[in-house]
């Protein structure tokens, strides 16, 4: 891509989610969110394949209908009320509100577009999408989250806590299971919108950082295929390691920055006398934690001496000093977490 077009397209995913990020008029945030559905499709087709004009389309009509409803329900609520501001909603046009926002994260059940459009772009664009993506759409429902009905939000993060983990059990494509992953953890913030705002934005925060360190280490290994990854030990074996933390990391696992939120999370919900649901919800997780173990398993039966010496590459991958940051925060963040949390 040309690189004025590109500066141009990014520069644009920033406009358009700051101008979410400050508006209190919901006018202001569909807007800001109109510019981040526009501003991505031309980083998705950047490479003419018919997989990514599929992708692209299948993008832009699934976040074309949540805009449009979130539009509708909006100029409904404002007919009602006499006010277009993000706080003051009327009871009907809350869940239709929450739900379209709900279907630009990709939450199931309304989750069907999220794997197949992260399967048909490149990496770099699925980490726009898995990350910087998910924002205005999270600020939004943050900020409407004392509106929301409860039943609707704990149905909702169940369904995706569910799905996250039973749709990545049999991918071998490593996109698709990183976009069931970012359905699972989405739905444990969700889950906990209602009963700790500060949880799910903590957990938010924790998320995008995890999820970076992952695309960033695919990018660098240039791995779409748990087959790829599976012979990439002898080019980084460095990174490959990291990147096998990191996945535990995602899965929850202590001493990890991914098993803060869950623990936090676990604790809230037993603080507000939910224990079938805290139970639920961790049982449920443990599907998500059987597609991390496989994929961690899968790379350490090609560790050193399971490979025959005739397979060993030239050590060409080099590692981006963002890559090393994004991974170092995605494991050490841990005994950090008290004081993040004050911060928030």
């Amino acid at each position: 891509m040309n690189p004025t077009a590109l500066m141009i397209m990014l520069l644009s995913l920033a406009i358009g989610t700051t101008m979410t990020l400050m508006s209190h008029h919901w006018l202001l945030a569909w807007i800001g969110l109109e510019i981040n559905t526009l501003a991505i499709i031309p980083l998705m087709t950047k490479t003419p394949h018919p997989r990514a004009i599929e992708a692209a389309t299948k993008y832009f009509l699934t976040q074309a209908s949540a805009s449009a409803l979130i539009l509708f329900s909006a100029t409904m609520n404002a007919w009602k009320t006499g006010e277009w501001s993000i706080t003051l909603l009327s009871d009907p046009y809350t869940i239709t509100l929450s739900m379209a926002l709900m279907m630009k994260l990709g939450l199931a059940p309304l989750h069907f577009w999220l794997p197949e459009v992260i399967q048909g772009i490149p990496l770099s664009t699925g980490l726009i999408l898995s990350t910087w993506q998910k924002i205005a759409p999270m600020t939004l429902l943050l900020q409407i989250s004392h509106l929301t009905d409860l039943k609707l939000l704990i149905t909702m993060g169940l369904t995706s806590i569910l799905i996250g983990g039973w749709g990545g059990i049999n991918q071998t494509q490593l996109r698709k299971v990183m976009a069931f992953s970012s359905i699972g953890h989405l739905g444990w913030m969700v889950l906990i919108l209602k009963f700790n705002p500060q949880l799910t934005l903590f957990n938010f925060l924790l998320y995008i950082t995890m999820t970076a360190a992952m695309f960033f280490s695919l990018m660098s290994l240039s791995s779409t295929k748990i087959s790829e990854i599976s012979s990439s030990w002898p080019k980084s074996p460095i990174l490959v390691t990291t990147m096998m933390l990191v996945l535990l990391s995602l899965a929850g696992l202590p001493p990890l920055t991914g098993f803060s939120p869950k623990l936090l999370i676990i604790l809230e919900l037993a603080k507000q006398n939910t224990l079938l649901l805290a139970s639920v919800t961790m049982l449920t997780s443990l599907l998500a934690l059987f597609f991390y173990l496989r994929l961690t398993y899968v790379m350490i039966l090609t560790l050193p001496p399971h490979i025959p010496p005739s397979s060993t590459h030239w050590r060409t991958t080099k590692n981006s000093p963002l890559t090393a940051t994004m991974t170092t925060l995605a494991l050490l963040i841990f005994p950090l977490s008290p004081t993040f949390l004050l911060i928030i």
